[in-house]
């Protein structure tokens, strides 16, 4: 079976890129050939797969998105592949792996002069190309909430819509020397042990809530200067506007920038509680993560995986609309290391009994079942 994989850009540590790697290698498991369409490659190449980089340019990423649509198309008319499978919203696609959250539920909260715009126009039209209901894009989606607003929006029929279990890496888990690998993490980031460390993973860091997290952290210490508190920050972005509201916020001594990195699964050993006060955020399996490291997380409740964390116990949720005092308190009550231990504790035991980690195979199967049926009804 080929298979056209269409992804925007790949970087190594973005949630929904490290997605597309894993469904990649699955379906190659299963025997398909992959062909992957891009326009930016960072990191590794995968593997045994066919990389066709897309030379397009624009002033605008929707111009950009349309001739990349546009030389795909083409492309495979010339070379065809039994199906079509898209990491990204754009018509034409065969199957469609919901990472990101629905645009029009984000943008019918915006002004009525930015939907009059070509941009608005462009994702609006793209986003009604997968989910309408005359349509025939089947759809894998990664939470409850997710799927229930896409089909608010769209009206899209259940039966082309597939909600797939969390794919959580089981290297995740919390090992048994799990004391000893936080200790030595900890002494090699210069942490003393009696500072509360904080960590927020994620790239895109508006969209994280980094700044949230940081007026959080300059407020807890003027509301608890005896604490002393540490704020780690993994992902990639430009940190230039956010270092300045470090400073403006008093508290540039206290929140580290680390970029990227391949050892967060350490560093969340190593931290005493996770920070997600998203804006936007489909799934967020950060938070699942930190659940299997047994890490308390402090969460808003626009996350779809942020029903886990309530179910598994294993840290707060905050409610909509956001509240800067509700992060505050919730960071606060986290000083309290036994409410942290007993977080711990019911995470691990979630992150045993419950299955966070098999989307990737789950999912490799049902993109294999729909292209064999359109494979079916294409020879009558």
């Amino acid at each position: 079976m080929r298979l056209a994989l269409l992804l925007y850009k790949y970087f190594p540590y973005g949630g929904m890129q490290r997605d597309f790697l894993a469904f990649a290698r699955e379906l190659q498991q299963r025997g398909c050939t992959c062909r992957v369409y891009y326009i930016s490659w960072q990191g590794e190449p995968l593997s045994g797969a066919e990389l066709r980089r897309v030379p397009v340019t624009a002033l605008s990423n929707f111009r950009r998105d349309q001739r990349f649509l546009r030389w795909v198309q083409a492309d495979i008319a010339a070379d065809p592949v039994d199906g079509v499978i898209g990491f990204n919203k754009m018509p034409g696609l065969d199957v469609y792996f919901a990472a990101d959250p629905c645009f029009l539920d984000k943008a019918l909260k915006r002004s009525w002069w930015y939907r009059r715009t070509a941009r608005f126009r462009h994702f609006a039209a793209w986003e009604r190309a997968v989910f309408d209901p005359r349509g025939s894009t089947r759809i894998l989606t990664i939470s409850q909430q997710q799927q229930e607003t896409f089909q608010h929006h769209y009206q899209t029929p259940p039966s082309r819509m597939y909600l797939l279990p969390p794919g959580v890496s089981p290297q995740r888990r919390a090992p048994e020397n799990a004391p000893s690998l936080r200790r030595s993490k900890r002494e090699e980031l210069g942490i003393l042990p009696q500072e509360l460390v904080l960590l927020l993973v994620g790239s895109g860091f508006v969209t994280k809530g980094l700044d949230r997290a940081i007026r959080c952290v300059a407020n807890v210490r003027a509301q608890q200067p005896s604490v002393k508190l540490r704020l780690l920050v993994v992902g990639q972005d430009k940190p230039r506007r956010f270092r300045q509201l470090c400073k403006r916020q008093g508290v540039a001594d206290a929140v580290f920038f680390l970029g990227g990195r391949d050892d967060v699964s350490e560093l969340m050993l190593a931290a005493d509680v996770l920070v997600h006060p998203a804006r936007s955020e489909a799934a967020g399996v950060v938070l699942l993560e930190a659940l299997a490291a047994g890490l308390p997380v402090v969460a808003t409740d626009v996350c779809g995986y942020a029903e886990h964390v309530k179910a598994a116990r294993g840290g707060l949720v905050l409610p909509s609309p956001f509240n800067q005092e509700e992060l505050d308190r919730a960071v606060m009550r986290n000083i309290d290391g036994v409410f942290r231990f007993d977080c711990r504790e019911s995470a691990l035991l979630y992150a045993h009994l419950t299955d966070l980690y098999s989307m990737h195979s789950s999912g490799a199967d049902l993109m294999v079942e729909f292209i064999r049926q359109k494979r079916e009804r294409e020879r009558g």
